[in-house]
């Protein structure tokens, strides 16, 4: 059966109501929950449950096999034992960390990784926190504070320098993300008494982590102004809602083996300063930042993970 043949069934199968959510299985061990799907030339059209939207991936990163057992065996019995079995597969600690390119494995430990290409090479490269004029100590890897301005006042996320020590040489670099827990204190806030002086950062809430939600984590454009990168700005209207300056890129972000979340974008990015950010609790934007640019041109980024050559084979 051809991927579009099984794509159309699928569509067409009168036992799944529209509303009910199924597995779109991907080749790097993640998936996306959608309530219907075609397949259109090279590219998935589907239906994500989570943001309740259209969006759209190539056919090329689509597990057709994985995708089509799941479902055949959702049809025969929901709970039947080869559909447990696959979940138990898909789910067991035991596998390996999911395969992002040919021999490149993502790490079992916390981290922010972009996976480039560089002279016809994948690479895995970190990208470590950078948290503006705020607070310069950036040895900690977890987010130290928030920015939740007053009501009237406008503040703005403003980076050091005019690019990012990490760039991609491709247009839609997939962003990796697995952060470590940190204490569940409140997010910072300013009020009246301090509104004059720096915001001090504060860790934010990272209490049992929940489903993720799709827009807990954004791709931003950065601005260049002299020597900064301005991220974005924030400001609370007197009736308590909070507005947002910035340039979002559209994403999806899902969930992979290992406790690793998988941030892409949907349109390619053109070159220039980005970063990814965390919107926290009621609007307000995490201080500490992923930032990276795209560069096509841009020398080799500093110790990047290679394939594995054996593993590769």
């Amino acid at each position: 059966m051809t991927s579009l043949a099984f794509a159309i069934i699928v569509l067409l199968a009168p036992s799944f109501a529209q509303d009910t959510p199924r597995r779109l299985i991907l080749k790097d061990g993640s998936y996306q929950l959608v309530t219907k799907y075609e397949v259109k030339g090279n590219r998935v059209r589907y239906y994500s449950t989570e943001r309740e939207d259209w969006e759209e991936l190539p056919n090329a990163l689509v597990d057709w096999p994985a995708t089509e057992k799941y479902e055949k065996d959702r049809v025969a019995e929901a709970s039947s034992p080869a559909a447990v079995e696959l979940d138990k597969e898909l789910e067991r600690s035991d596998i390996p960390m999911p395969e992002v390119a040919p021999g490149l494995r993502l790490p079992e430990d916390s981290g922010v990784f972009l996976l480039d290409n560089f002279q016809g090479e994948p690479q895995l490269v970190e990208i470590n926190q950078t948290a503006g004029d705020i607070n310069r100590n950036t040895k900690v890897n977890i987010f130290k504070g928030t920015i939740n301005p007053v009501a009237g006042l406008k503040q703005t996320v403003e980076l050091d320098g005019t690019h990012a020590a990490i760039q991609s040489h491709v247009d839609v670099p997939a962003i990796y993300i697995k952060l470590e827990d940190a204490p569940a204190e409140p997010a910072a806030k300013a009020d009246a008494s301090t509104a004059s002086e720096p915001q001090k950062p504060q860790p934010p809430s990272h209490a049992a982590q929940p489903p993720i939600s799709f827009d807990r984590f954004l791709i931003l454009r950065v601005e260049v102004k002299g020597n900064k990168r301005i991220v974005g700005g924030v400001k609370r209207q007197v009736s308590g809602k909070i507005s947002h300056e910035q340039h979002a890129v559209k994403t999806t972000i899902n969930n992979i083996k290992g406790g690793w979340l998988k941030l892409t974008p949907t349109e390619t990015l053109a070159p220039g300063e980005y970063a990814v950010v965390e919107m926290a609790e009621k609007g307000a934007m995490n201080l500490y930042v992923w930032d990276f640019g795209v560069n096509p041109k841009a020398p080799a980024n500093p110790n990047p993970w290679k394939p594995d050559v054996k593993s590769a084979k």
